[in-house]
């Protein structure tokens, strides 16, 4: 067990495994050289029942639960990024999130919904590794009305 999973396990954090993406057309993360894609991770298939995992924030979901949604969500890349690389010491840096909310049309506050993903890479990382840069948008809705979806995109350290 490596360095993140051992401060994960002090946490009380399980990684759960992979997500199972619906099609044979798309997967849950793509490596090129260095560099690791992963797919849109949404709240609809959090397994964690006591995050609300649907509907649409500003109206059905309150911005608190959505940041705790980004967070799990954020928690499930982990698990997904794990099942890709084998060990999460090789993450060298979280370079990019991109935050989709399912926001009520006067929802302004998409940025403070995302931290809840921002701010768990960081505490989990470090600076260094886990400060990245970032988008949220707000949406008109998303797969299965989940609240929140987020993609990213991960330095990974090359294994000779």
């Amino acid at each position: 067990m490596g360095q993140i999973e051992k401060k994960l396990a002090g946490r009380g954090i399980v990684l759960p495994e992979v997500i199972v993406l619906p099609g044979r057309n798309r997967t849950s993360a793509v490596q090129i050289g260095n560099i690791l894609y992963v797919s849109g991770h949404g709240s609809a298939l959090l397994k964690d029942e006591k995050v609300k995992r649907i509907g649409r924030v500003g109206e059905d979901v309150t911005q608190t639960e959505a940041y705790e949604a980004a967070k799990t969500v954020a928690i499930q890349m982990l698990g997904t990024i794990r099942h890709h690389i084998g060990d999460l010491d090789r993450v060298k840096k979280v370079v990019k999130i991109t935050g989709m909310i399912n926001a009520a049309p006067d929802f302004e506050h998409h940025n403070k919904v995302l931290d809840g993903a921002s701010d768990f890479f960081y505490e989990i990382f470090g600076p260094d590794i886990g400060q990245h840069a970032r988008s949220s948008l707000g949406v008109s809705g998303l797969v299965s009305r989940q609240s929140v979806e987020i993609e990213g995109i991960f330095h990974i350290e090359q294994i000779e």
